[in-house]
């Protein structure tokens, strides 16, 4: 007998969309978007397979270890088991709901996620501090006869569960493609030329947009090539100074001697006569004088930058 050979896909699962790297035995191949049963370290749940797992797609996973197992493609009965499942959740959430109140929790429930295999609870809330639910776990358990997960989760991931729709008219992007929540500052609307209303260049969650991260490298890369406003350039039309940037385009606006206003591209510019007034090289420190972290020092600043998460469970 012939063993059957064992493939590996990208599968994404679970309410806040996990991508892993699941292993599967399955009696044909599996395709992008097919639903399948897979078995992860939490239990039994519903999956989307998104590609073979070729090297360069596992390069883009947090981890390259395996996250799990698939069973199988889903059957009809599975089909009418996710539904139930799914009902389950509201009146779960209902229930939830009820009992952070009557317990007086500084808490925000978000949203429940009930596993399709049954194991296990999830509960999503936000928090402005530490909250000890340990009683909440005890009645919930007691209440609804299932294990129960809290799970205490930040804006842009009470986004990624509940909103839909951006402004752009598209679908959230934290709630299809991206995987990472990359920062995102005012100074990157700035290099932009976006509006700088908080109102207009904030998404669903209340934060900036993710969207401002996704061209900002390139708009830095291109201003570097540019002269600096307030430089003194020489080009085809003559001498004049830079007052502004077209960055994406590659142009800068030039004021002449005799007035003019003229936007330049790049090309056009024969040199570059005068940097900025007042811009000094920077220069390097000895090495006796330059400062560094202790090893104290830096895994202070590690651990500050990223905020463990926990998940309390109540078996």
């Amino acid at each position: 007998m012939v063993e059957q050979k064992s493939e590996q896909y990208i599968v994404r699962y679970g309410s806040v969309r996990l991508l892993g790297l699941f292993t599967s035995r399955l009696r044909g191949n599996a395709h992008r978007g097919d639903d399948v049963i897979v078995r992860t370290k939490r239990g039994t749940e519903w999956g989307e397979v998104l590609c073979v797992a070729t090297e360069r797609a596992i390069g883009f996973l947090e981890s390259p270890q395996v996250e799990g197992r698939i069973l199988r493609f889903p059957t009809a009965e599975d089909y009418e088991t996710k539904d139930e499942c799914q009902a389950k959740e509201e009146s779960e959430f209902v229930e939830a709901g009820r009992l952070i109140k009557e317990c007086k929790l500084p808490m925000q429930l978000v949203d429940v996620e009930h596993l399709f295999g049954g194991e296990l609870l999830v509960v999503y809330f936000v928090a402005e501090k530490r909250v000890d639910f340990r009683e909440l776990v005890k009645v919930l358990k007691a209440e609804l006869k299932i294990r129960i997960v809290m799970r205490h989760i930040g804006v842009r991931d009470e986004a990624l569960l509940l909103a839909d729709y951006g402004d752009c008219g598209k679908p959230v992007c934290c709630n299809t493609h991206l995987t990472e929540k990359p920062p995102v500052s005012m100074k990157m609307a700035k290099v932009q030329k976006a509006s700088l209303d908080p109102n207009k260049i904030s998404g669903r969650c209340g934060r900036l947009k993710c969207c401002l991260r996704y061209e900002y490298d390139t708009y830095q890369e291109f201003k570097r090539e540019l002269p600096q406003i307030g430089a003194e350039v020489v080009t085809r039309e003559g001498q004049g100074k830079v007052v502004s940037h077209e960055i994406i385009s590659r142009q800068v606006v030039v004021v002449y001697e005799d007035r003019r206003r003229i936007v330049t591209s790049l090309q056009d510019i024969v040199s570059v006569i005068k940097k900025k007034p007042g811009a000094k090289k920077k220069s390097a420190k000895p090495a006796e004088q330059q400062t560094t972290l202790t090893e104290t020092e830096s895994d202070s600043a590690e651990s500050s930058s990223v905020p463990a998460e926990r998940d309390k469970t109540g078996n």
